[in-house]
């Protein structure tokens, strides 16, 4: 059980290795198309059809891009698609979900302080959720008030707003926020599946064809992808965010999140005047300042109701590693060396918050986290940080020998 326990730590990291990887892909080709569309000019020379041009210069070279809103007289014997990034991204995004928070659903996705739910239960509404959140997306679009392009970003914006609070109430604060990322990416990668990809078809057909496509099919995906290019920046802060409890494990979450979306809006902005050569509206960056300071400030407010008492209780599903010989030693090893850090009031100089929001003081904190207590100072040294409370080799001997005992009585 232990060596399949590496495995799937290893194959974790592998998938979130390519899901970055292909998230810099795409966000960085997006970010290029929205910067190159907004800095087009138009000038008299053009060809028929053409809305405007740009010349750039990078890596020693010149470059003249033109772009034509519906399609050039003549389709070019070879032509990029840009779809593979999305959806690998997303692909990958899902497959670490499944692993990360459906694989290790009674520690990572479930919290029964928040809501008494199974891990199946749980995962079938992560699972409901992203789905559904896109077919309401969707329909929005295409409802009359899909037409006034800045009344549909509000819509949304009160969407994410609402599914950020409905997360808190179902999830851990980690996969709260986490499925609030994956939430907006889905919309992002559907809207590149099923409507940006199949709209850019449907022009192709008509030009081999010799018919003349019907610029509507261009301004609709021009619409889906200006939302993904203001839902980015959020994206990328909750995918992040697992590394900061005081973002996800304090009362006011959520409204982190919702500020979060705004912050997302006036970074973009900023750089899409300026790309557009609108000028420079510094303003935007004050804005984004003090929403951030307004964050800090919330992340500081009390933590919500939860008594030490009910966390104390070993769950079922861990415990097999507190009834494991080991567990006493290892309890006195966890005690003295983790504790000082992984504690609802760290008492280490500079933590207010437990890194990662993990705690270790007693019992059921301990059994859960068996398999991270594992990795991080049974099988590496990466805990503690430099070896501050001096972990013996024996003891971190003692942590792998508990760990891989109890995982194996699994399998018995």
């Amino acid at each position: 059980m232990y060596e399949y326990a590496i495995v799937w730590e290893w194959l974790a990291f592998a998938v979130r290795w390519l899901h970055v990887i292909t998230a810099i892909a795409w966000i960085g080709s997006s970010f290029y198309f929205i910067a190159l569309d907004l800095g087009l000019v138009k000038r008299p020379h053009l060809p028929a059809g053409a809305y405007g041009e740009e010349w750039q210069v990078h890596g020693g070279g010149f470059y003249h891009i033109q772009k034509y809103l519906v399609a050039p007289a003549m389709m070019p014997e070879h032509l990029t698609w840009f779809k593979w990034e999305a959806y690998t991204t997303w692909l990958s995004g899902f497959v670490l979900l499944c692993l990360v928070y459906y694989g290790g659903a009674d520690l990572f996705l479930v919290d029964r302080h928040v809501l008494d739910i199974s891990s199946t239960t749980a995962i079938l509404l992560s699972l409901a959720s992203l789905g559904i959140g896109w077919l309401f997306y969707d329909l929005l679009c295409k409802s009359p008030l899909g037409k006034n392009t800045w009344t549909l970003m509000g819509l949304l914006y009160v969407a994410l707003v609402t599914m950020a609070w409905g997360y808190t109430q179902i999830f851990t604060g980690r996969a709260a926020f986490l499925h609030l990322g994956a939430f907006t990416a889905t919309i992002m990668s559907a809207n590149v599946f099923f409507i940006i990809m199949p709209n850019q078809r449907i022009v192709v057909a008509d030009l081999i064809a010799r018919r003349t496509p019907d610029p509507k099919y261009g301004a609709i995906a021009k619409q889906r992808s200006l939302h993904n290019n203001y839902l980015t920046l959020p994206v990328i802060f909750f995918m992040l965010s697992n590394h900061y409890p005081l973002a996800f494990a304090t009362a006011y979450s959520w409204i982190i999140a919702a500020l979060v979306f705004l912050m997302g809006v006036t970074i973009r902005h900023w750089f899409n005047t300026t790309h557009a050569r609108k000028g420079r509206p510094t303003w935007t960056w004050l804005v984004t300042v003090l929403l951030f300071i307004l964050i800090m400030w919330l992340s500081t407010a009390p933590k919500l109701p939860g008594t030490a008492a009910e966390t104390a209780a070993v769950s079922p599903a861990f415990a097999r590693f507190a009834e494991n010989a080991h567990f006493p030693a290892v309890r006195d090893t966890v005690s003295t060396r983790c504790s000082m850090c992984h504690a609802a009031e760290p008492v280490y100089e500079g933590l207010v918050r437990p890194p990662k929001g993990v705690m270790l003081e007693n019992d059921g904190e301990i059994a859960a986290h068996a398999r991270e207590i594992y990795f991080q100072a049974g099988r590496s040294h990466a805990m503690p940080p430099g070896n501050l409370t001096d972990m013996t080799a024996d003891e971190r001997a003692l942590i792998a020998a508990w760990f891989e005992s109890a995982a194996g009585t699994a399998t018995q």
